[in-house]
């Protein structure tokens, strides 16, 4: 196959998406991973790739706070808060609890609404005492819990407390255990940013509601267009698309 016929096999993405917009992305970071080469992280230019994908705004969450300076990131993240584009997202170190128990308490007296917790980054395991602490706090607190991890652990610390949860890591390969995992839990939900088998939105909305599914990217450090492409061309029903791309995000995080 030459290159000019592979190119007029290529499908237009833009065309697809038609006219959807996404009114809150759930999943979105600023700053640098210091050991990864990637796009950069500043919050202007996050913005703007955020804008050219259609998105209204992001729940940003600050890299700086999970990885080298909590308090320092946090306040970085706060300072965006008057910007509409901004629902700024609180940090804790889980290799820290106690620390992380009080630095959750600021953040809820600022005004935040919730934290996102990094266990990969700072290799802690849904086993560990901290996680279950820091779970117990933040639901005490009403804060929503966005958390990595695979979902097939990071279930287990949250069970049980109420907890409002939002699973960033959710890959349609363990779309199974997610789902059994909320039938006790009405609080758990996932991102979509990983559910890109041809069912995997659409069983989601079958077994437990659309209302449990958060569109999200985590741009700038994956493709934002992947998950808005899997959104637009979904079966879903247009109430149901439109609850996904931002109004279930900010329901739970208003």
């Amino acid at each position: 196959m030459s290159m000019e016929e592979g190119a007029a096999m290529a499908f237009d993405a833009w065309s697809l998406i038609g006219d959807l917009e996404v009114a809150l992305d759930v999943d979105v970071l600023v700053g640098a991973y210091p050991d990864r080469d990637g796009p950069p992280g500043a919050a202007e230019s996050v913005g703007g790739l955020l804008a050219e994908h259609r998105t209204a705004a992001g729940a940003v969450a600050s890299l700086r706070a999970a990885l080298f300076d909590t308090r320092s990131g946090n306040d970085e993240v706060l300072a965006l808060g008057g910007d509409p584009r901004w629902l700024p997202v609180g940090t804790v170190d889980l290799r820290d609890p106690i620390g992380a128990g009080r630095e959750l308490d600021r953040l809820a007296g600022a005004g935040v609404r919730a934290v996102r917790l990094f266990p990969d980054e700072q290799g802690v395991e849904a086993s560990f005492p901290s996680v279950r602490h820091v779970a117990r706090r933040a639901s005490e607190l009403g804060l929503v819990v966005l958390t990595g991890g695979d979902v097939r652990r990071f279930w287990q610390p949250f069970a049980g407390l109420g907890a409002r949860v939002v699973f960033l890591d959710t890959h349609f390969y363990h779309l199974g255990d997610f789902l059994v995992a909320t039938l006790d839990e009405p609080g758990f939900h996932t991102s979509t940013r990983l559910l890109n088998s041809p069912d995997a939105l659409e069983t989601v909305a079958a077994e437990v509601g659309a209302e449990r599914l958060l569109h999200g990217t985590r741009a700038p450090h994956y493709e934002p267009i992947v998950p808005l492409l899997r959104l637009a061309t979904s079966g879903l029903g247009p109430d149901e698309v439109a609850a996904v791309a931002g109004g279930n995000a900010r329901r739970l995080l208003s």
